[in-house]
């Protein structure tokens, strides 16, 4: 805890300037960092006043493995990122928390309202107090306090911008009211609670996991309800790679079908085999009685059961060269994951409008732009949207520079690693 003024000439003065590369990684962004600081705490004394206040950081994730895989009790690999949100806070005696995020109005829940109801879905005071609800059910203590939050997590290009936000909140009341010692599990369990039951989407663990626990983290799902955890630590950027999140731009529109039919077309053929889920069925299964289930589920439905499996068994493959520094390996494990989205998987582009494929197009770019210096899949959930490209330090101006070109500039994205989650800064 530092006070409002003090804390603003530290940062000035460059006091903070190696905990900040440590959190953000690039050096060429300590500059934005410190200014993005100094002007969310002007920004909170301007709607609170001059108080003692605690600054805390919750980064959004990418997904680097495991494309489909988390609804069918699969494994994942996915990283926390250097683009976070960030919060200024003071702890209140007052049963309320107030929020005031970057561009919006103020928020206020009590501590004594923080029932589930059907009018606050989809919103951000859902978020807030199913995050609050989550703690209490578990045991830890709640309170009130005041926050301004800003966020850079870029929203709608698959980097979880809502996770992070359920992840920041999550980690406040564990560090003003619980010393910091709710897990970082707990906390993305806590957000994913908030987010299925009081925001109304029914979203998987991945998301929270990542931006909670940091850096690379692999988690498998067998067991949705206590899944096993891994923190991979790896330093991406010693070994001379950045991470570059390009939007296609894209439309989702009328894409809910399309993201819909694929675990339904999974389950399906788990379903034929006597399986829930698609965990529970192995190649030589679904080879022994393909044709069969070519008349039962179709063959798309085939396809994407032959991409979870090869893609479940992957993740850990890209686990273990990340573990042995086989770097060259993990790149060649990543560029397999993208192949099979496309081949297999075919979530590149919506079958009902075959003349829009913008990420197709961002995938056969990146190929020629990069050759040899990196490799590209798709990112996320897929159909519009994004693409992840891991590319060689050097080589990042030039690809960004011809990514923009096509795309629009600002489309091309480049990001590090981070090897923190939820946590607080100062």
């Amino acid at each position: 805890m530092g006070n409002i003024n003090g804390m603003i000439e530290e940062i000035k003065n460059n006091k903070y300037d190696d905990l900040l590369l440590d959190i953000y990684v690039d050096p060429d962004k300590l500059s934005y960092q410190k200014n993005r600081y100094i002007k969310a705490i002007g920004d909170y004394k301007a709607q609170f006043g001059e108080d003692d206040i605690e600054i805390y950081s919750a980064p959004g994730r990418s997904e680097i493995g495991g494309n489909h895989t988390d609804h069918q009790h699969g494994e994942v690999l996915a990283a926390s990122i250097n683009n976070d949100a960030i919060a200024v806070v003071k702890a209140l005696t007052e049963p309320c928390v107030k929020i005031i995020s970057d561009g919006f109005e103020l928020i206020t829940v009590s501590l004594e309202d923080i029932n589930q109801k059907e009018d606050e879905k989809e919103s951000t005071t859902a978020l807030i107090k199913g995050v609050l609800a989550g703690m209490k059910q578990r045991g830890y203590q709640i309170g009130g306090f005041q926050a301004y939050i800003t966020s850079d997590v870029l929203i709608g290009a698959g980097l979880s911008s809502s996770a992070a936000y359920e992840t920041l909140i999550g980690t406040i009341l564990s560090g003003l009211y619980n010393d910091m010692k709710v897990s970082a599990v707990e906390i993305a369990m806590i957000g994913q609670y908030a987010e299925n039951v009081y925001f109304g989407k029914p979203c998987g663990l991945m998301d929270q996991m990542a931006c909670s626990v940091g850096n690379l983290v692999h988690v498998d799902f067998a067991d949705p309800e206590n899944p096993k955890v891994e923190k991979v630590n790896f330093d991406m950027n010693k070994h001379g790679y950045s991470l570059c999140i390009t939007d296609t731009k894209g439309s989702h529109a009328d894409l809910t079908a399309d993201y819909a039919a694929v675990p339904e077309e999974m389950k399906k053929a788990a379903q034929f085999f006597g399986e829930e889920v698609l965990l529970g069925v192995n190649k030589d299964m679904l080879v022994s009685r393909i044709t069969e289930l070519r008349q039962v589920v179709g063959d798309r439905g085939v396809l994407r059961a032959l991409h979870f499996i090869g893609e479940n068994e992957r993740v850990g493959k890209e686990v273990e060269a990340l573990k042995k520094e086989q770097i060259d390996e993990f790149l060649s494990l990543v560029k397999a994951s993208g192949d099979s989205s496309f081949k297999y998987l075919q979530n590149v582009y919506s079958n009902s409008d075959v003349q829009h494929q913008n990420v197709s197009i961002a995938l056969a770019l990146s190929d020629l732009f990069l050759g040899v210096n990196g490799v590209s899949r798709v990112h996320g959930g897929g159909f519009a949207g994004t693409i992840q490209a891991f590319v060689k330090n050097e080589a990042v101006a030039d690809y960004k520079k011809q990514m923009d070109a096509v795309f629009g500039e600002g489309s091309c994205s480049t990001l590090k690693i981070r090897q923190y989650g939820g946590m607080k800064v100062l």
